[in-house]
């Protein structure tokens, strides 16, 4: 029997290829995504949905409450859904009113509690929640799809097949709220209960019951059950901005750990010796899925879909390789040879090379989170502190900071809405507000004014203390090397859209649908797992295609 405790495993691709922008976002959802995780552990507890309430008029206008038990504890998604005017319906963070708000409630709510939600969830920021709130969101339809679904429903017909097939979701959500945002509870109080333990778990089952809520939503307007693959493929858009991209510089450990992970995955596979007849012929059977996935992916944007179909062409001529594998480490041969095709190939090749060897690659999900907080031994000495600087950030040390494409733009937080934002720096104001997202940077002026004799850093400290936060990260780039982005973030180059794929990736998004470089839309839980299947085979959803 094999002992798949301490696999072996080839050198990891270094920091200084992988985390650059362009590959992070070039990233695919994976085996190891959360969402992957948190379907393998509700399937794994047979985890049963129950309908609480169920309170809908005829118009699908109302509240619902579905319960689910999860490592002991009962949890309870709050959906309301309100009759919402056309002309207030945005996905912008500007809006004050959504088509549906959703609380994920610790514990069964009683009459009392929901309505409380009832009242204040549509309210979103301007709402009242206290810590038996654990998630907060907000959705609005896909309108065209919405109403399609539910007129052929009522019609005794299916949906048309190409229009599921190119929106894929009946409501995105506009928001996830966690982490003690607008007084809903701290992570802390959840963090380390069974099923929770992993990064944004409680935030992609919040998701998952979303979806849930949206099929009953629409098959209860429309008056007829949908068939199981067309529930199965619909699953929940999202509308992510600008405010999840700071998340990635200010959490370095979290993105270290999310990147490790993946990486050391990648080599454990990449060092499999040979391979059985099966797992050569499920490798061949998801590069043709993965190769039907991309064919159904369209977006308006024209030259994003210029990005996808250069990529399905190159995808078609990388898939070849794994035609013809080597008999000795023939995965390291083919990660070998992605070096001659583009970050998107290599990148998806990742995804697609890592999904049948669970068995080797899933238990290491458990070491993405951050129970403890950065820790890094102290930096004993500026001699030791350059030497750190040109070692770790020689990729920063370069750039002239003072030209204006290197420092064009700025990052900032509104004061109308507390959410990240990007300026330009000799256009807009603002920059005196700056938030200290430039690393890069701040890494180079530190290095610049290190003293050529030796003192301590805490006296260097002490004459410059407008360096604390670059010597910070110094300290935990020796800890934490796939903790840095290695670009400079704010540079007129740089373009926000991908840090979010990257994290979004790890969420386990597909069908990426820039609006512009600074937000997307999304699908999540497309093909995962229904509700009543969760005690069945749940884990080979990865790039859902959808065969009707």
């Amino acid at each position: 029997m094999k002992d798949f405790t301490n696999p072996p495993q080839v050198p990891l691709r270094p920091p200084s290829q992988v985390m650059r922008l362009s590959r992070m976002g070039s990233m695919f959802p994976s085996r190891l995504s959360f969402l992957r995780s948190l379907m393998r552990r509700l399937a794994a507890e047979k985890v049963h949905v129950r309908c609480h309430a169920w309170e809908m008029d005829v118009d699908g206008f109302g509240h619902a409450v579905f319960c689910v038990t999860l490592g002991g504890y009962d949890y309870s998604l709050v959906a309301v859904s309100t009759d919402l005017p056309a002309d207030q319906r945005t996905d912008r963070v500007i809006a004050t009113a959504w088509d549906s708000a959703y609380v994920l409630f610790d514990g069964i709510p009683d009459a009392k509690d929901i309505a409380r939600i009832v009242e204040n969830a549509p309210l979103q920021e301007a709402g009242r929640f206290c810590e038996r709130d654990l998630i907060l969101s907000r959705a609005n339809k896909s309108v065209r799809l919405f109403s399609h679904v539910v007129a052929a429903l009522l019609a005794g017909r299916k949906p048309d097949p190409d229009m599921i097939r190119d929106v894929g979701y009946l409501m995105r959500t506009t928001a996830v709220y966690g982490n003690g945002k607008f007084g809903i509870a701290d992570r802390a109080l959840i963090k380390d209960r069974p099923g929770f333990e992993g990064p944004f778990a409680a935030e992609m089952l919040t998701v998952w019951l979303i979806r849930h809520f949206t099929h009953a939503l629409v098959e209860h307007v429309g008056g007829a059950t949908l068939d199981r693959e067309t529930r199965r493929h619909l699953g929940i858009g999202n509308s992510t901005g600008l405010g999840m991209a700071p998340f990635l510089v200010n959490h370095p450990v979290l993105l270290n750990n999310w990147m490790l992970v993946r990486e050391t995955a990648l080599a454990r596979v990449r060092a499999i010796e040979a391979l059985t007849t099966a797992q050569s012929l499920r490798i061949a059977a998801l590069g043709a899925r993965s190769a039907r996935h991309l064919a159904q992916w369209q977006v308006p944007d024209a030259a994003h879909q210029a990005r996808i179909e250069s990529l399905r062409t190159d995808w078609q001529n990388a898939l070849v390789l794994l035609e013809n594998l080597e008999e000795n480490r023939p995965l390291d041969h083919v990660m070998t040879k992605m070096l001659d095709f583009s970050e998107d190939v290599q990148e998806l090749m990742v995804s697609l090379l890592l999904e049948p060897f669970g068995e080797i690659v899933d238990g290491l999900t458990d070491c993405m989170s951050d129970p403890f907080g950065g820790f890094a031994p102290p930096i004993v000495g500026t001699t030791a502190l350059r030497k750190v600087f040109e070692t770790h950030f020689d990729w920063a040390l370069s750039d002239d900071y003072d030209a204006p494409d290197a420092c064009g733009q700025f990052w900032y937080v509104s004061e109308a809405k507390q959410e990240p934002r990007l300026g330009l720096r000799f256009e807009e104001p603002g920059a005196d507000k700056e938030s200290p997202l430039d690393i890069a940077r701040r890494a180079r002026a530190a290095h610049s004014d290190l003293p050529e004799t030796e003192t301590s850093v805490s006296a260097f400290l002490t004459a410059h203390p407008e360096h604390a936060l670059a010597v910070e990260r110094a300290g935990l780039a020796q800890r934490y090397p796939y903790g840095e982005i290695r670009d400079n973030l704010i540079a007129t180059t740089c373009l926000p859209i991908d840090m979010l794929r990257c994290k979004l990736s790890f969420f386990g998004a597909s069908k990426f649908d820039p609006k512009s470089d600074r937000w997307t839309r999304i699908t999540l839980c497309q093909g995962a797992p229904l509700a009543d299947e969760l005690d069945q085979e749940v884990d080979d959803w990865w790039l859902p295609v959808f065969a009707q």
